[in-house]
């Protein structure tokens, strides 16, 4: 899945003038919350079969497990994990497999977990996460990649401090009313909370996002993914349909990689390009 953006604070409430905001059942919008955000869901059944989403899950519940442990009460990243591929109808069995490679009960692959950080056409920040046995060919793969495609890999910092982790959760809006989401969200410690086309979108503090998570859950509110987002606090407006084009071509390049579970830009598309980018 690409996600090109979005933003938010601590502490389990929401602060100053955006409680206001949020009172008036209007959401916020913040720096990372643009167009490309809503075109990017209508595009969602096909980025999830190139992601080769079940591969990504399956290496998260892994170093989830192995990190903290199989118990899912005791470790809120698995027990979000988990959360995310039931939402994506991963079979029990894969499930449970995972969890045992990550304890051990199962032989598995020891995987370690990686951020490169590089610049695509016309400069965008780019942030690639990736979860690799082998940093090597992943290091390799990625700067390939973004060679190709017209961008270059950056030095470590380069780009990092542009961005800014937050726990984004999305929920599907078919059959839910803004005000219900709203509610439970911003009761639970949610930041903001955005429309995007035929989603909601939930920000939090990176701290608050397995307690929101689970808050929803038991407010009978299903997630379709819930993830530590990495938001670029400043954009790059595209108002040229070739480059925007081009700038996601190397996106999903990216995603493709085995490796790469997620990846992050900091740009933003104009109303021009985003009807064109819709239309095709």
């Amino acid at each position: 899945m690409v996600l090109v953006s979005n933003l938010v604070l601590p502490g389990g409430s929401v602060h100053g003038p955006i409680i206001n905001e949020l009172s008036e059942g209007k959401g916020t919008r913040m720096a990372g919350h643009n167009k490309w955000s809503s075109i990017k869901h209508k595009k969602g059944a096909k980025d999830k079969k190139r992601a080769k989403i079940f591969t990504k899950l399956i290496k998260e519940i892994t170093v989830a497990a192995r990190m903290g442990g199989g118990d899912p009460n005791g470790n809120p990243r698995l027990r979000l994990a988990l959360t995310n591929a039931r939402a994506n109808n991963m079979p029990r069995d894969n499930i449970e497999r995972a969890v045992k490679k990550g304890t051990g009960e199962l032989e598995g692959v020891s995987y370690e977990e990686v951020t490169y950080e590089g610049y695509g056409p016309s400069g965008v920040a780019i942030l690639i996460q990736a979860l690799t046995d082998n940093t090597n060919r992943t290091v390799s793969e990625v700067r390939s990649t973004l060679s190709k495609r017209g961008g270059n890999m950056g030095t470590p910092g380069s780009v990092a401090w542009m961005f800014e982790e937050k726990g984004l959760i999305t929920v599907s809006s078919e059959g839910t009313e803004f005000d219900t989401i709203f509610e439970a969200s911003v009761e639970s410690g949610a930041e903001d909370v955005q429309e995007s086309g035929e989603h909601f979108e939930i920000v939090t503090d990176r701290t608050e996002l397995y307690d929101v998570s689970a808050a929803l859950e038991q407010a009978n509110i299903t997630a379709e993914e819930a993830k530590l987002a990495q938001i670029p606090t400043t954009t790059v407006e595209l108002t040229e349909l070739d480059l925007a084009q081009k700038i996601l071509a190397l996106i999903e390049a990216l995603e493709d990689l085995d490796d790469v579970q997620d990846v992050w830009a900091n740009f933003d598309v104009s109303e021009t390009v985003a009807l064109a980018l819709e239309g095709e």
